[in-house]
């Protein structure tokens, strides 16, 4: 089956997009295009996905660049071929040609960067702990190291959880009016004492105070959409033993 990408007019030229889970190797609960070496899926498999990938991105597999997620706000600046170890961070940038920065996320937002006028790029791994702790805004500050302007960088945020989605709990409500009051207009109330929680608006609201060139989301919700995404949290509503890993990329 042919891989399947989502892209965005305000990212190409560039070599870029949102893999879905079409055109996989992996079965089971993994069926589709599993990029996780995290999951409990075959490794070998699972690196088959990924040469995949590096192919429709015109790499070489080990140029395909990821680091180790921790929902931090901490950015790598890439220069080569993958590391081991692999760096603990939720960021990559770089101006080198020739690397694709890779995010995996499964309901988590795949953030991907571009000033297409310096050739700067990066990619973060944005869930609602990253995103409240600055990772976007890290990420652009790392690129504006390299010769960015923010105010001529492209931001799309991929496939992830929408708000429809998206219930949480009175304390993840507190912890979010607690860093801004006007927070809570990305809250709207569900049963009982939950909420649904809008992460794709939040994030736009942060590129857009950032003071990027333009931000935008695809609008695909990985929890309502099982034949094309993986989902965290669909698996543990469904009582799964595990979920694949989206992969999304953007490369000079």
């Amino acid at each position: 089956m042919t891989l399947e990408i989502i892209t965005a007019d305000s990212l190409a030229p560039l070599r870029h997009g949102s893999f879905t889970r079409r055109g996989g190797a992996s079965s089971g609960v993994y069926k589709g295009l599993n990029c996780g070496a995290g999951s409990s899926d075959q490794a070998e498999i699972v690196a088959i996905n990924r040469s995949r990938v590096a192919e429709a991105m015109d790499v070489a597999p080990k140029m395909l660049r990821t680091v180790h997620q921790v929902h931090s706000a901490d950015v790598v600046h890439a220069t080569g071929p993958n590391t081991k170890p692999a760096e603990r961070a939720d960021a990559l940038v770089t101006d080198r040609p020739g690397l694709a920065l890779a995010i995996l996320t499964a309901d988590c937002q795949p953030v991907l960067f571009a000033d297409h006028d310096s050739g700067v790029i990066g990619a973060a791994h944005a869930g609602w702990k990253g995103a409240l702790g600055g990772v976007l805004e890290a990420t652009l500050t790392a690129m504006e190291k390299l010769g960015a302007d923010i105010s001529n960088t492209d931001v799309v945020i991929g496939p992830s959880i929408s708000q429809l989605a998206y219930e949480v709990g009175p304390e993840f409500f507190d912890d979010f009016r607690a860093d801004d009051e006007a927070n809570s207009r990305f809250f709207v109330n569900g049963d009982g004492d939950r909420y649904q929680f809008d992460l794709p608006g939040y994030s736009l609201d942060r590129l857009r105070r950032a003071g990027v060139k333009s931000a935008e989301w695809t609008r695909h919700c990985t929890y309502t959409d099982a034949d094309r995404f993986y989902s965290y949290r669909r698996s543990v509503h469904q009582r799964e033993a595990d979920y694949g890993r989206l992969i999304s990329c953007i490369r000079r």
